[in-house]
């Protein structure tokens, strides 16, 4: 859907008030699976960051509760800033991550990805983990493409759901089955996008595709794209 200042808005959005925002930061460091996962998307990025050359700068849209802060400060010169559309996601980051990493975080920003508010080439490296996949149009993924390439100087490291492996799927069956049940218009806000269509999509934003890396190759359907800012494109 679209607001009137027609900028794209998102139900899932709206649902990080302060207690969802304490439970989420709760959920990732319980379990075995959960603290696996976390480890394995955690290496995933690493590794993205490192085809990316070890941007100096960095924004972490959306940040979340700042899963990936830990990972970001391994860098000691690296400097950190993070946003988020929810204040209570962010609010509880600063609150709940170690002291020493929170010191890290130059400054955070409430925004929108789809519209930030920051100056042109305010980082070298916009990294932007688990959003697109709930992005449903090509054209709203176009738009928040382009946003990002502005406020970058050199890369931008993605996550989001690409087909060609089992999890994927095995997703779309579960999906097709749900539709029977619930009706073709139940909305749907996770979504698994065909490989040629969302680096089409990066065409379309003025990127070119540095190089990927996958959770798990073939099995999950988890990758982290690295692209590069083509300002005369």
């Amino acid at each position: 859907m679209t607001t009137p200042d027609s900028t794209p808005h998102y139900e899932f959005s709206e649902k990080y008030d302060p207690d969802h925002a304490r439970k989420y930061f709760e959920k990732h460091g319980t379990g075995f699976w959960r603290r696996l996962s976390t480890w394995r998307e955690v290496g995933m990025a690493r590794k993205a960051l490192e085809l990316a050359g070890n941007p100096k700068t960095v924004f972490d849209l959306p940040c979340g509760t700042g899963r990936f802060w830990p990972m970001l400060a391994e860098q000691k010169d690296r400097k950190i800033y993070v946003g988020d559309n929810s204040q209570s996601m962010i609010d509880a980051g600063l609150q709940m991550r170690p002291r020493d990493v929170v010191a890290r975080i130059e400054k955070s920003f409430q925004c929108s990805a789809f519209a930030t508010g920051l100056p042109d080439s305010f980082v070298e490296c916009v990294f932007s983990i688990r959003l697109m996949h709930h992005i449903e149009k090509s054209t709203d993924r176009v738009l928040m493409l382009k946003e990002f390439r502005r406020i970058s100087s050199d890369t931008i490291i993605i996550s989001l759901w690409v087909d060609g492996n089992f999890k994927a799927w095995r997703h779309e069956i579960n999906e097709a089955r749900k539709e029977k049940v619930r009706g073709k218009n139940f909305p749907r806000d996770r979504f698994v996008f065909k490989q040629r269509e969302i680096e089409a999509d990066f065409a379309a934003a003025g990127l070119e595709i540095v190089g990927h890396t996958d959770f798990v190759k073939y099995w999950e359907k988890w990758r982290a794209y690295v692209l590069r800012v083509n300002k005369n494109g």
